[in-house]
């Protein structure tokens, strides 16, 4: 059969039958493949071959009455078929060996990042895309040689057709009796640069299918802006903006944008409330994760059958914040009460979650230090193990439910020093007034790789920032360590490397103002006045059981106390795997910016962006512009001098288990190839 397309329609295993309970159990219902095509030019990958890639789409059904579906926010009012079953469908990639038994008998489960595949180039620094094929899409074939199978499905119902290939879920939607569901939605609108129009739900990574107004013309829809949250609301007038965009020299009627003749002004806030309709049945997302996954490990029918002992969940981001709540929903155990993961490897969420079981909720949105503090992306609970809130008086714990079941994996949190500024990420280890440290579980490990920033190096330019981006390279060597020792954690019960992150027992945790107080006095450079402070939001008696708001926007509660990683006489942060770079610095590593002038709400911090601040190359230049940091050539007076420092510093990151020996190796490579001491550069 052609490897360059076909298309195969699978049948399996009955649609429902009895759980333990009576319930019917969830079950994918069919599976079409319309390509199959050799990976990376058929190149073989060492003793586990060549790799093929299968693209389709599966068709599933839930049991609406059975115990682990019942979380899912209005699945009681979608439509049903025949057999009593609410449908969907979801996009799917699997990059397999051609031969799975030759692979590593492992399967890494890649969320998507609004419908935009990662895992490739995250782990193989490949190019990235959608459509992986190409030997650019192949990398260094970390993950090949290691004989991974790697797969993609649609989750995210925001996710709409633009060209751009990303993976989409087709989700039903709310209906009453009536009609459709209808509600008031709030949408906050936040521009960088003036504007006359904007769309909800834009992202660079792709517009979000928001929920548009039932009627452009609605009077009773309200329009607030303000230059940053903490300021009072001015009103616009109705009369002097539009459910409208402007293109083309045209204004266009359009429900899910708004129109100010005046101009939007960049950085300040805009709260729009209006009438949508048409939910998604938006937990059912998640539930497709579970779903596919299950069917992938277990089904007689998968394409990788009887080849898959363990399964690792993996997400960067939006997607790493989708795995909290993963887990946090119970989702890791299948309606046939089977294990779904084995190991989690969380990137970059912060202690968040999202909007991604709600009526009306986008699950695109997330807090950030200045926009979107009315979205609850970060919920209490927060902690691996129980927790009290004093404020509301909540209890509860994130992997609750999986720990009585029994269905808990093995789980890393991994956060860049951005986490800390802009995510809010000191909640996952702290009590909730920031005054104590408070222990993890022992199935999991926290690490920070200190300096870094949200979606590691980035170009040395300033983006929205006062300062240069952040250029630590660390995504790559870090996760591919740390997705090694997962296995070894899982697979053979080797204990990974210990948590590190910054604790206030020891002083590596502290207020805004202790840091303030020891970061270096830089010329030209501004330090942080606060950092992301989530704020307790009450949306209603219905929000935490049925996912619904009954008050548009939320009411506005207490803050949470969060706090940062305390820094060296350099400016660099004391806690956490310190790669190399940061160990024997040429600069400072920062994990987070402050907004430039022309941007708008000036010196509050970015949303994802860290920065660079590199040292004076001497002694002339570092007096020349009062720098109070050593030069380099006062720290390393030849190079031979910060080589062997640096190679020291690299091979104790490896023995301590923090560094795959041939990433090492090239961080020493890198180093060799810098040269202040012949060319002064």
């Amino acid at each position: 059969m052609s490897h360059l397309r076909w298309t195969l329609l699978l049948l399996f295993f009955p649609v429902a039958f009895v759980t333990e309970t009576g319930q019917a159990h969830a079950e994918v219902v069919r599976m079409e493949v319309t390509q199959r095509r050799p990976f990376a030019e058929g190149r073989s990958f060492g003793a586990v071959g060549p790799y093929e890639v299968l693209r389709g789409r599966f068709y599933a059904e839930v049991d609406p009455h059975a115990l682990r579906n019942q979380h899912i926010a209005d699945l009681q009012l979608a439509s049903r078929n025949d057999r009593g079953k609410v449908e969907y469908w979801s996009d799917f990639v699997l990059l397999k060996p051609v031969d799975p038994l030759r692979g590593n008998r492992r399967l890494l489960y890649d969320v998507n990042n609004r419908g935009n595949l990662l895992a490739l180039w995250t782990f193989n620094g490949a190019e990235m895309t959608n459509v992986p094929l190409g030997l650019e899409h192949a990398g260094d074939g970390f993950l090949m040689h290691r004989g991974y199978s790697v797969f993609w499905c649609g989750w995210n119902g925001d996710v709409m057709e633009d060209g751009r290939d990303r993976l989409r879920v087709g989700l039903p939607v709310a209906r009453q009796e009536t009609g459709p569901v209808t509600g008031q939605v709030h949408i906050e609108v936040s521009v960088d640069e003036p504007t006359s129009s904007w769309t909800f739900g834009w992202s660079p990574w792709g517009i979000a299918n928001a929920y548009g107004s039932v009627d452009i013309h609605d009077p009773q829809a309200t329009l607030t802006m303000r230059p940053r949250r903490s300021a009072p609301g001015e009103i616009v007038p109705r009369d002097q903006w539009a459910f409208a965009r402007w293109e083309d020299g045209r204004l266009l009627p359009d429900p899910k944008s708004i129109y100010l003749p005046a101009g939007l002004k960049p950085g300040w806030l805009y709260d729009v409330v209006y009438t949508a309709q048409a939910p998604r049945v938006a937990g059912l997302g998640p539930a497709a994760i579970r779903d596919a996954v299950s069917f992938l490990r277990y089904s007689e029918e998968s394409p990788l059958h009887e080849s898959v002992e363990h399964a690792y969940l993996f997400g960067i981001s939006q997607s790493g914040r989708l795995c909290n709540y993963f887990l946090y929903a119970g989702l890791n155990a299948d309606p046939r009460n089977r294990l779904v993961f084995d190991g989690a490897l969380i990137h970059v969420a912060g202690a968040g979650r999202g909007l991604f079981n709600s009526r009306f909720g986008l699950a695109t949105r997330y807090g950030s230090p200045h926009r979107e503090n009315l979205t609850p992306s970060e919920e209490f609970p927060f902690h691996t193990v129980p927790q009290y809130d004093p404020v509301t008086g909540q209890t509860g714990e994130i992997l609750a439910t999986l720990r009585e079941s029994g269905h808990l994996p093995k789980i890393f949190y991994v956060q860049s020093s951005t986490e800390y500024w802009a995510r809010g990420a000191s909640l996952l280890h702290t009590d909730v007034e920031g005054r104590r440290d408070v222990e993890v579980d022992p199935h999991v490990r926290i690490y920070l790789t200190s300096g870094s920033q949200h979606l590691g190096q980035g170009p040395h330019t300033r983006g929205v920032g006062q300062q240069p981006r952040n250029i630590l390279d660390d995504r790559t060597p870090i996760l591919r360590n740390l997705l090694v020792a997962l296995d070894r954690w899982v697979g053979n019960g080797v204990s990974p490397p210990e948590s590190r992150y910054p604790r206030m027992e020891d002083g590596t945790l502290v207020t805004v103002a202790e840091f303030r107080n020891a970061f270096p006095a830089i010329p030209g450079v501004n330090k942080p006045q606060g950092c992301y402070t989530p704020v307790r939001l009450d949306f209603g008696p219905r929000w935490r059981k049925e996912g619904i708001a009954d008050f548009v926007p939320p009411k506005l509660g207490e803050p949470y106390r969060t706090l940062v990683p305390q820094v060296d006489a350099d400016g660099n942060e004391l806690a956490g795997i310190r790669l190399p770079d940061v160990s024997v610095p040429l600069g400072t590593y920062c994990g987070w910016n402050l907004r430039a002038p022309e941007f708008g709400a000036e010196d509050m911090l970015t949303d994802h962006e860290g920065s660079y601040l590199p040292f004076p190359l001497d002694v002339t230049e570092r007096q020349t512009k009062q720098d109070p940091r050593a030069a380099i050539l006062e720290r390393y007076p030849t190079q031979a001098i910060y080589l062997n420092a640096y190679t020291q510093a690299t091979l104790r990151l490896q023995a301590e288990g923090y560094l795959l020996p041939e990433d090492a190796l090239k961080l020493i490579r890198t180093a060799s190839q810098r040269d202040y001491w012949k060319t002064g550069e």
